[in-house]
């Protein structure tokens, strides 16, 4: 509490959930078949994710990564609650824009800061969107 790796792992407590969808989703897609092929071949279980299942899902799995830091981006409530707002320790940007807010005329620091957050979950939806495409036209090229 009341240090950085604390507001890292409530911005990571609360972006879990989204994350963990996403990945189960990527993984659940994943062509049993081609699993099933790879058993009867002889491979292990461990080998058979190591070398279908997680190619296959990795482009869903890094979205839900992506996902994830984007949505801890936006975290205020258990970053305030759980470990305050030091300056330069564990202040964020949502809980930047907050302690902006308070201070009579920063209203050019908040728009900065705000503007900073739109471009950050922007380019954070664009390369989550992106991975989730590239993962639809590999799965699309499987043929069992």
């Amino acid at each position: 509490m009341f240090r950085w790796t604390g507001a890292a792992l409530a911005a990571a407590i609360m972006a879990l959930p989204l994350m963990v969808r996403a990945m189960r989703l990527s993984i659940d897609a994943v062509d049993r078949r081609l699993e099933q092929a790879a058993e009867t071949l002889g491979a292990s279980r461990m080998r058979v994710f190591a070398t279908i299942t997680l190619p296959l899902a990795l482009p869903g799995l890094l979205a839900g990564a992506v996902l994830g830091f984007a949505r801890s981006l936006g975290e205020f409530g258990a970053t305030i609650t759980f470990v305050s707002n030091i300056p330069g320790e564990t202040r964020t940007l949502p809980i930047a824009i907050y302690s902006a807010l308070q201070v009579p005329g920063s209203e050019d620091a908040v728009t900065r800061l705000s503007l900073i957050a739109v471009a950050l979950s922007l380019a954070a939806l664009m390369v989550s969107e992106g991975l989730t495409r590239r993962s639809a036209q590999g799965k699309s090229s499987h043929v069992v």
